[in-house]
């Protein structure tokens, strides 16, 4: 009944489970439709074109969830039984409070870094005299020139038709000869060391299939900042993929720009 008259609170019960659980994750593990959980925590209300009947079903269904994976460490009274006082309740929704606005946070601060670091990028390119251009394929890049956010296609496996692969910053090197793939750059940050092992898979997956469909040439260069263990940067040499740390901006001239 309380989800039913206050579809917000989702986002908050997300944050009261051992561990806190994405969107996506709470649709999966309690088979719920997509659409009633994105229409409640994005537009704060149930769908409208859902049927009563199913809409209690699937409430349910994100309740029990919620019950069982919820934080006995954060709510001791639901083992215990008793009544909580107002201290523990106090605790409780501080920790869900900082959780929420945390992950709220976090995508943000995501954005901010990698434009930080792009401009990092352009400043150094341009201090060497290459050039910003707006093109749509790798063929059309002239040495000496560099592109932001160019879809490069790509074959994926078991599919007849290409994708686009977004690259984040694209550069042809003054040396380049014609046919030459331009080298790729990845901006990655990372506030804590438990993302990024998450994550490391993606790049993995990118370079496989940017030589599928390029050839084993391609150079993809990680450009970090933030917490990259020796795990997370062992999987990526291991994949064949390199890096360079934002602190030391100028170790991109080994890779002949």
């Amino acid at each position: 009944a309380a989800l039913r008259e206050h579809p917000s609170v989702l986002p908050m019960l997300r944050m009261a489970t051992a561990p806190p659980i994405a969107r996506d994750r709470l649709i999966g593990l309690a088979q719920v439709t997509p659409s009633l959980v994105r229409s409640m925590e994005l537009k704060e209300r149930l769908p409208p074109r859902m049927d009563d009947a199913q809409t209690e079903a699937e409430l349910e269904k994100i309740c029990r969830l919620i019950m069982r994976l919820a934080d006995v460490d954060i709510f001791p009274w639901l083992q215990s039984g008793a009544s909580p006082n107002e201290s523990e309740v106090y605790r409780a929704a501080t920790i869900v409070a900082d959780r929420l606005c945390g992950a709220m946070a976090d995508p943000v601060i995501r954005n901010a870094q990698e434009q930080r670091q792009l401009a990092t990028i352009q400043v150094w390119l341009e201090r060497r005299s290459y050039a910003p251009v707006t093109v749509s394929a790798f063929d059309e890049m002239q040495p000496g020139t560099f592109t932001f956010r160019l879809n490069a296609p790509v074959t994926q496996e078991g599919r007849a038709r290409q994708v686009n692969l977004p690259i984040d910053v694209v550069v042809m090197p003054k040396r380049a000869i014609s046919g030459e793939i331009p080298l790729l750059l990845e901006a990655k940050s990372a506030g804590d060391f438990t993302n990024v092992n998450k994550r490391r898979k993606e790049e993995a997956v990118k370079i496989a299939q940017l030589r599928s469909t390029y050839g084993s040439g391609v150079r993809f260069v990680l450009f970090l900042c933030g917490y990259f263990d020796s795990g997370y940067l062992g999987y990526e040499a291991a994949e064949g993929i390199d890096w360079v740390w934002e602190h030391r901006t100028d170790d991109l001239a080994e890779f002949g720009l």
